[in-house]
């Protein structure tokens, strides 16, 4: 494009170029955000300022002032999404905060190695304002990479996981302990626990804790690591049933496999809670609708979400929200819990 006199209009392009980097770099230095350096910054405002260029003014205040979107990777299959009932929930939660803001929630499904790059991608080409973080694992790389580049964002789990972010987490050590604790006072003393991935941090926790709460009380445990899906819930469930010292309860880390359980049982010919009790996580409507009845450790997930999205606007807003943990989940006890047969 020509400007008027037949003069060529100065782009961004041709202030990366005097300067040597990318446009993505030149748009950090012109709207004052970390990510370079500042001899980097410093090079690319003299060649905007040698060449006459300057961002459109009403662009840039929008996009300094203005809370448009927030960002939600996850690593997870569309089609296990779809019947996933907690990030239904979530992300239900998070709409109720947004809708009040006026602002929008941009959602990808990804594989876990491509979320720095999606996160970087959108906050340096001002497509979100913040970002929730979920899923995280111990040492997980997001964490330096995204607090690198200045992302604003929300850490879904133990501050022990969040690094400098700001972090809002449920207790999972002490409501996996209250489980143990239920199941023992029924009488238990083989309690089995089917986890998600092991590498997850609250997969970590549960697991530690289950541990702990078991041995403090003389129980046996055992835990086989799945994937939250139905037929890996499935299959871990089998593997129990089929161990020479078969659980007399199991405690699943997601509504899914347990619900998926009480069909496996009925393979070995068990009678649920007669002959095995289930406990699930979370506590969805999934748990109400099966026969008998799911006991399950309720945790109210869309308030979760609408908690975790409005400290993040607190993040974005610059205001130091402090980690917090959210309510913890609470044990609702149904009909697929009782007192183990009274031959174990």
């Amino acid at each position: 494009m020509e400007a008027a006199g037949g003069a060529r209009r100065v782009t961004i392009r041709d202030v990366a170029k005097r300067a040597g980097v990318s446009t993505a770099a030149v748009t950090l230095a012109v709207h004052d955000r970390p990510g370079i350096s500042t001899a980097t910054r410093t090079r690319i405002l003299q060649a905007a300022s040698d060449l006459g260029w300057s961002p459109n003014q009403a662009a840039r205040s929008l996009s300094s002032q203005a809370l448009h979107t927030v960002g939600l990777a996850i690593a997870r299959p569309a089609r296990m999404l779809g019947l996933e009932p907690f990030y239904m929930e979530f992300i239900s939660g998070i709409e109720s905060v947004l809708g009040r803001h006026s602002c929008s929630l941009l959602l990808r499904l990804i594989e876990p190695d491509e979320e720095i790059a999606v996160h970087r991608e959108w906050w340096q080409g001002n497509r979100v304002n913040g970002s929730i973080l979920v899923d995280l694992r111990v040492d997980d790389p997001r964490v330096p990479a995204l607090a690198a580049i200045g992302l604003p964002a929300v850490v879904v789990g133990h501050p022990s996981l969040a690094g400098p972010f700001t972090a809002v987490w449920t207790d999972d050590a002490a409501a996996i302990t209250e489980a143990v604790r239920y199941l023992a006072a029924l009488g238990h003393r083989r309690i089995a626990r089917v986890s998600g991935p092991a590498d997850l941090g609250h997969s970590v926790i549960r697991t530690t804790a289950f541990a702990q709460a078991c041995g403090e009380l003389g129980v046996q445990a055992q835990t086989v690591v799945a994937d939250f899906s139905a037929d890996q819930g499935g299959r871990a469930c089998r593997t129990l049933l089929l161990s020479p010292e078969r659980p007399t309860a199991i405690v699943f880390d997601n509504d899914i496999m347990a619900v998926t359980a009480l069909g496996v049982a009925a393979e070995f010919g068990l009678e649920v809670p007669r002959d095995l009790s289930l406990l699930a996580w979370d506590d969805s409507q999934l748990c109400q609708l099966t026969r008998p009845t799911l006991s399950a450790m309720r945790h109210d997930i869309y308030s979760f979400g609408a908690d975790v999205t409005q400290t993040l606007f607190d993040v974005m807003r610059h205001l130091d929200p402090p980690s917090h943990a959210a309510e913890a989940p609470a044990l609702v006890p149904r009909a697929s819990t009782a007192p183990p047969p009274r031959a174990q």
